[in-house]
C-alpha cells in the first residue's frame, strides 16, 4: 500500500485517502503483502491497494492499484468498512473493499512475499497498525441467525439450530426474553454447547452480559435502548448492537462496537405496515462507517449477494435464518 506511507506535509490533520483490497481467493483465504525494505514499517503485512488520486474514488483507485502492483484486474469490488489511523508520518483514512471477483495471474511488483491468509488463524505478521483490526472483523461471520425459541419451541429451534450450523452458520444471537430465566438459561447453555462444535462459530446474547458470562457466550448483543444508555463498551470479547438510524451506527462505532445490525431492510411481519429502507436506503446509511453492519428484516441467505453489493457485511434474520 504505497500511497499509505508517503510523508504529508500537515498530515496531522489532513487525511490522506486510501483503498485497500480484501482479496479472496480459494477457501476464503484473503492476500496479504510484506512491506519491502526501505518503506515505513518495513516486514509488516497489509492488505494491498494504494493512495486514491485526485480525480478518482476509491473504488478506482483499488481498481488501478491493484492493476499496477500485482497485475490483476478487479472486476467485482464490495464496499465494506472505512477505519482512519495516525501514524506518525501521515493521517489515513483507508476505504476497505473486498474483492469478490478478480482475473489475472498474480505478479507482484512492490512486496517482499505475499500470503494467503485465513482469519482465524493468520500465520503472518506483524500487521501493518492501521490493517490490524480488519482482521478480527474479517472474524465476523457474514450470516447471524437470531433464535425465536419463544415461538416455535426450544425443541424445535435446537433441531433448526443444528441444521443450521451443518449447512454453514457461524453465527447466533440469543434472543429469548419471553422464556422464563430458569429456561432461558437452561436454553442459552444448549445453544452454546451446540455452537462450540464448528471452528470459528460465535454465540452472543441479546440484552443480558450477566446470562453470557453464565453461559460461557462469546458476548453481548445491544438493544437500541441500551445501545443509548451505555457508557463504556461491555467486556466481552464481541459485543454488536441493534440500529435503525445512522446516529445510533456511529454511536455504535464509537464505543468500539464489533458490529451492528440494521433494519428493518424490508417489510416484516414483526412491524407490519413499516415501510423497509431498502438496499439504497441501507447503502446510504452504512457509508463510511469503521464496523461491519449486517441488514436485517426479511431476509434470508439468497439475499448475501444484494446485502454485499450495498455495503453490508452481511445478513441476519429471525426466521428465514432457519428455514
Amino acid at each position: 500500500m504505497r500511497g499509505a506511507v508517503v510523508p504529508t506535509e500537515g498530515a496531522a490533520t489532513r487525511w490522506v485517502e486510501v483503498a485497500a483490497g480484501v482479496i479472496v481467493g480459494a477457501e476464503g483465504r484473503f492476500l496479504l503483502g510484506q512491506r519491502a525494505p526501505g518503506t515505513f514499517y518495513p516486514g509488516y503485512w497489509e492488505f494491498p491497494g494504494g493512495k486514491v488520486e485526485p480525480g478518482e474514488s476509491p473504488a478506482e483507485a483499488l481498481r488501478r492499484e491493484l492493476h499496477e502492483e500485482l497485475g490483476i484486474d478487479a472486476r467485482v469490488l464490495h464496499p465494506w468498512i472505512v477505519r482512519e489511523h495516525v501514524y506518525e508520518h501521515a493521517s489515513v483514512r483507508l476505504h476497505f473493499f473486498e474483492v469478490a471477483d478478480w482475473a489475472g495471474e498474480l505478479n507482484d511488483h512492490v512486496h517482499a512475499a505475499l500470503a494467503w491468509e485465513s482469519a482465524l488463524a493468520p500465520r503472518v505478521g506483524p500487521m501493518l497498525p492501521a490493517n490490524g483490526p480488519i482482521l478480527k472483523s474479517l472474524r465476523l461471520p457474514r450470516e447471524m441467525g437470531i433464535t425465536r425459541a419463544h415461538e416455535v419451541g426450544v425443541a424445535a429451534q435446537l433441531d433448526q439450530l443444528e441444521h443450521a450450523l451443518a449447512r454453514g452458520l457461524r453465527l447466533v444471537q440469543i434472543r429469548e426474553g419471553a422464556l422464563a430465566p430458569a429456561d432461558r438459561q437452561t436454553f442459552a447453555h444448549e445453544v452454546v454447547t451446540r455452537v462450540r462444535r464448528y471452528e470459528g462459530a460465535l454465540a452472543v446474547v441479546n440484552g443480558d452480559g450477566a446470562l453470557a458470562h453464565a453461559i460461557g457466550a462469546d458476548g453481548v448483543h445491544l438493544t437500541g435502548a441500551a445501545l443509548a444508555e451505555t457508557g463504556e463498551r461491555p467486556a466481552f470479547e464481541w459485543v454488536g448492537a441493534s440500529c435503525h438510524t445512522r446516529a445510533e451506527l456511529e454511536r455504535a462505532a464509537a464505543l468500539g462496537l464489533d458490529y451492528a445490525l440494521l433494519g428493518a431492510v424490508r417489510p416484516t411481519p414483526t412491524h407490519p405496515g413499516r415501510a423497509g429502507l431498502g438496499w439504497e436506503g441501507f447503502a446510504a446509511l452504512v457509508r463510511d462507517l469503521p464496523l461491519p453492519v449486517l441488514g436485517l428484516g426479511g431476509l434470508d441467505p439468497a439475499d448475501m449477494p444484494a446485502a454485499r453489493a450495498a455495503g453490508a457485511h452481511g445478513i441476519a434474520a429471525i426466521r428465514g435464518a432457519w428455514a
